[in-house]
């Protein structure tokens, strides 16, 4: 089982300035959220930076709020919270498959993402891994955020004298 297995886990990246942090959140099952919230909290907090939180109503949500905020507003990262539970229908699948694409779409396109929807079989299994003293996905997901901030960060800044100079009009 996964849970008893040893993972590494990167150090946590420092910063000059503190990252601006969005936590999009999908309260459906809001003592998994509030668990998921508070480790994302946590981390976000360890490493300097402020946080901001917004609902939506369901997880295939929580992209379009990032891509909204991602347009609008100046966020260095964004935290996706929240918990899809395996039903007896194929809205299960639709859901997990719809939101981490929409995810995945945004960090290619440039945004900081880190993604903590939890998608698990059974209430049991969400307990454990929302649980900011246990599994702590919250927190984890708030950690891929840093670190592609980081990141983002340290390649963008390293842009002057990089590539081709066009040269001046007065060279010719």
């Amino acid at each position: 089982m996964a849970s008893q297995e040893d993972h590494y886990t990167l150090p946590r990246p420092t910063f000059d300035e503190g990252p601006k942090i969005l936590i999009v959140v999908a309260p459906y099952y809001r003592q998994i959220a509030d668990n998921l919230i508070a480790g994302a909290r946590a981390e976000i907090e360890a490493a300097g930076g402020w946080h901001d939180t917004a609902e939506v109503p369901g997880a295939l949500e929580i992209p379009t709020a990032i891509g909204i905020a991602g347009r609008m507003s100046d966020y260095d990262g964004y935290v996706a919270l929240g918990c899809v539970i395996r039903g007896e229908t194929t809205h299960y699948e639709t859901v997990c498959n719809d939101s981490s694409r929409g995810l995945t779409l945004l960090g290619l396109q440039g945004l900081a993402v880190g993604n903590g929807i939890l998608t698990v079989e059974t209430m049991a299994q969400a307990e454990v891994r929302a649980d900011p003293d246990g599994q702590n996905k919250g927190g984890g997901a708030a950690a891929a955020a840093l670190h592609l901030i980081a990141l983002s960060r340290k390649w963008g800044a390293s842009r002057k004298g990089v590539g081709f100079v066009r040269p001046n009009d007065d060279d010719s």
